[in-house]
């Protein structure tokens, strides 16, 4: 549970005498083991202070993994648990750029920061007074809008609307398209007709949404970070699943449903291909495969393979198939003296720590294991670590 920063707080943390403050307190550790001691030592140069400095410095330090130039930027821990990934935000942005756009969830402004780079009018809306204080302080001289607002309530003519509902209930989090902050049916039905864009969570079972624009599946990094709904008039026509992958060190790509989707079924080829997370949820499997001259390893299971590997994606290259059997899989890996020990699975109940401890590998040569299900049987297959 974080700090409760209060408005009085933020005006503290806004000024010369509190920036002045937090560099200072950048200077400690904070760390887990001298985090007593540090905080002892700014209570006697702060005192009451202290908690939200302290607060702010670590949450900070968090962010630089997430947000890009927001060095003295002011969060909670939950806005900035939810907060979007600035490489994610532009990439909405882009999709939105020269229209007005309305944030009616906007928390402390990650989306509005990337959205006042390329839109020409920006309007941001919350109920919570300090995360509005906090975006204020966070935009800087960015020209957006802020006000407060209930997000079921419309409020704005803006070209689009975007939303980000809170994804806890009773402090745990939900899956629950009812029980999202504002609920998700609550929130289509009050911009109904407009031109909306709701981030939810990837685990968000869409289908049962009835949703008739496009679902967006975004990975940045390798790490699925969310799903995007996007309304008819903002989806490209005859579009409704899309995977995007985003890198810091790679151009970005995109695949759509409107893709082939044809690949055969042959027997597991030299390689196995573990595809993108957004590819997997998005429901884009075969069209990946088909891109690539892959195929399924089965045809109900995300695992891939072929004779070659996709430019810029890590393959395991097959070494030997067995039924899945510990002892004559133990007695295998130490025959090639694995060490360093990989274990994938899908579509099988294994606990790869626990299997791992069991097989005991204390050799040298690193494999990687790929435990799935073949029709009915429960399979391993023996590769090269990449």
């Amino acid at each position: 549970m974080g700090y409760t920063f209060t408005r009085d707080d933020i005006a503290y943390l806004s000024s010369a005498a509190g920036a002045a403050a937090l560099a200072e307190v950048g200077d400690f550790a904070l760390s887990s083991a001298s985090l007593l001691k540090d905080l002892e030592r700014i209570r006697r140069g702060h005192g009451d202070r202290a908690a939200a400095l302290v607060e702010t410095v670590r949450l900070r330090r968090r962010a630089t993994a997430k947000l890009a130039d927001a060095d003295d930027w002011l969060f909670t821990d939950d806005a900035l648990q939810q907060a979007t990934p600035s490489a994610v935000a532009r990439h909405r942005a882009q999709r939105l750029a020269g229209r007005t756009v309305h944030d009616v969830t906007c928390s402390i402004g990650a989306e509005l920061a990337a959205l006042a780079e390329v839109c020409p009018a920006v309007l941001g809306s919350d109920l919570d007074a300090v995360r509005l204080a906090m975006a204020a302080h966070n935009l800087g001289a960015r020209k957006v809008l802020l006000a407060k607002a209930d997000a079921l309530v419309p409020c704005s003519t803006a070209e689009v609307v975007i939303a980000d509902p809170a994804r806890r209930a009773d402090g745990r989090r939900t899956h629950d398209p009812a029980k999202l902050q504002p609920p998700l049916p609550d929130l289509l039905t009050a911009y109904s007709g407009r031109d909306l864009a709701v981030k939810c969570a990837p685990g968000l079972d869409f289908d049962t949404l009835g949703w008739a624009g496009e679902v967006e599946v975004v990975s940045l990094d390798g790490a699925v970070r969310e799903a995007c709904l996007w309304s008819t008039g903002l989806a490209e026509p005859g579009v409704t699943r899309r995977a995007t992958v985003l890198s810091a060190t790679a151009a970005p790509w995109t695949l759509t449903d409107t893709a082939p989707d044809d690949i055969p079924e042959r027997e597991p080829g030299e390689w196995i291909v573990d595809p993108d997370g957004a590819v997997v949820r998005a429901g884009l499997v075969r069209h990946y495969a088909a891109k690539h001259d892959l195929w399924q390893l089965d045809p109900r299971i995300a695992y891939l393979t072929g004779d070659k590997v996709p430019d810029g994606v890590r393959g395991f290259r097959i070494l030997d198939r067995m039924e899945f059997r510990e002892k004559p899989l133990r007695a295998e890996l130490h025959r090639r003296d694995c060490g360093p020990l990989e274990i994938l699975t899908r579509g099988v109940d294994i606990d790869p720590d626990a299997l791992r401890a069991r097989i005991k590998p204390r050799g040298k040569i690193p494999h990687t294991l790929v435990v799935t299900r073949i029709g009915r049987t429960a399979t391993v297959f023996l590769c090269a670590t990449p």
